[in-house]
C-alpha cells in the first residue's frame, strides 16, 4: 500500500489542491501530502475496501461490490457506498 497522508483522513478538510484544515488540531492549516498524526482516522475510500481488486500501478482497479464488476480509482471517496467493506 502507498504511504498515507492527510487526504486519507476523516479529519482533513481540503481548501485547495495543496493544503487543508485538520479538525483534530483545531482547524490548523496543513499540507495535503503531509504525514499522518496519531489522530488519523481513515476516510472510507475504494483503496481501503475489500471489494477493490486488481489494482494497477496508477491506482486503477475493479470494484467487485456490485452486480456488475467495473473499474474505479483508489482515491475515490466511498463514504456513502453501501458496498464498502473494511
Amino acid at each position: 500500500m502507498t504511504k498515507l497522508n492527510h487526504t486519507d483522513c476523516r479529519n482533513y478538510i481540503p481548501i485547495d489542491v495543496a493544503k487543508g484544515m485538520c479538525h483534530a488540531h483545531g482547524d490548523k492549516i496543513i499540507l495535503a501530502d503531509g504525514d499522518t498524526c496519531p489522530q488519523f482516522e481513515a476516510l472510507p475510500k475504494c483503496k481501503f475496501c475489500k471489494n477493490f481488486t486488481d489494482v494497477d500501478d496508477k491506482g486503477i482497479g475493479c470494484c467487485e461490490g456490485f452486480k456488475v464488476k467495473d473499474w474505479t480509482y483508489a482515491d475515490l471517496k466511498a463514504v456513502t457506498c453501501e458496498h464498502f467493506v473494511k
